[in-house]
């Protein structure tokens, strides 16, 4: 049985590119071969197969100096451009988003440390068992550092800002 699943397993990873083709009328079908209407789907934990190798030799790689390396990354002139100001109304839009997003976090975080009270908060009337008690006491703590790491991550971004 487990030979079976194996063999089926491999036998689906040799195959090539799965495609979703839908027709006029709206059905969908799921085929290895490319026709006009058809998408590539990208599948998770699907690795196609590695095209064919080439039978001449592959040629030596020589290092770059750190001149070349830079020329390689820079941006290519046909890249747009957005020119100062609109950069800058961008960065203002986008701290003006994340200072919204900080005073949000920062008043949940007073509310949640309001509500732990020092590790002890108040027992409410479905937590007759103890263990149902911790067991909130401790989602709470859980929150609350979550709460404070997304108030570092926030401030963090918004020192990132030019």
């Amino acid at each position: 049985m487990v030979l079976a699943g194996l063999a089926l397993h491999n036998s689906a990873q040799a195959q090539g590119a799965v495609y979703k083709c839908v027709d006029d009328q709206g059905r969908v079908e799921f085929t290895d071969s490319a026709r006009k209407g058809c998408k590539a789907l990208d599948l998770p934990g699907y690795a196609p197969p590695a095209p064919p190798r080439a039978s001449a030799p592959i040629p030596a790689v020589r290092p770059m100096s750190p001149q070349q390396a830079a020329s390689a990354a820079a941006t290519p002139a046909s890249f747009p451009r957005v020119d100062g100001a609109q950069q800058r109304a961008r960065d203002d839009d986008r701290r003006e988003i994340l200072n919204d997003e900080l005073r949000i976090e920062q008043k949940k975080l007073l509310e949640l440390r309001r509500d732990f009270n020092n590790g002890e908060p108040e027992r409410q009337g479905n937590e007759r068992n103890y263990a149902k008690y911790q067991e909130r006491v401790a989602s709470m703590r859980d929150e609350i550092g979550r709460t404070e790491r997304n108030i570092e991550a926030l401030q963090r971004e918004i020192s990132n800002i030019r």
